[in-house]
């Protein structure tokens, strides 16, 4: 089983910016997968932020973040980042990185072979 840990959570201001890191370990033998981000606002549901392949070639961003935030990978050190720039009051939440089937890429399909434990992010106006 693979087991995903998120770092790089915090707190700032609004226009700030954050970097959050997910570190992927354990077996997987999947050619290719999907890493995502994604978090979840008190009493929201949990929503997709941005995804990528296993090789780095297909990039998804939901609307709300597109061009704020960059996804990016580093698989010799099996690692996922999410770059968050410009950040805003309702970016706050907690953000949980994700593996998942690569045909589930972009769909933001919850439907994933595992969960991180989730980071805090909090944005002040």
């Amino acid at each position: 089983q693979v087991q995903l840990v998120e770092s790089g959570g915090g707190s700032v201001q609004a226009g700030g910016s954050l970097r959050l890191s997910c570190e992927a370990s354990g077996y997987y033998s999947r050619n290719n997968y999907c890493m995502g981000w994604f978090r979840q606002a008190p009493g929201k549901e949990r929503e997709g932020v941005a995804a990528i392949w296993s090789d780095g070639t297909r990039r998804y961003y939901v609307d709300s973040v597109k061009g704020r935030f960059t996804i990016s990978q580093d698989s010799a050190k099996n690692t996922v980042y999410l770059q968050m720039n410009s950040l805003k009051p309702e970016d706050t939440a907690m953000y949980y990185c994700a593996a998942q089937h690569w045909g589930l890429c972009g769909t933001w399909s919850k439907n994933v072979y595992a969960w991180g434990q989730g980071t805090q992010v909090t944005v002040s106006s």
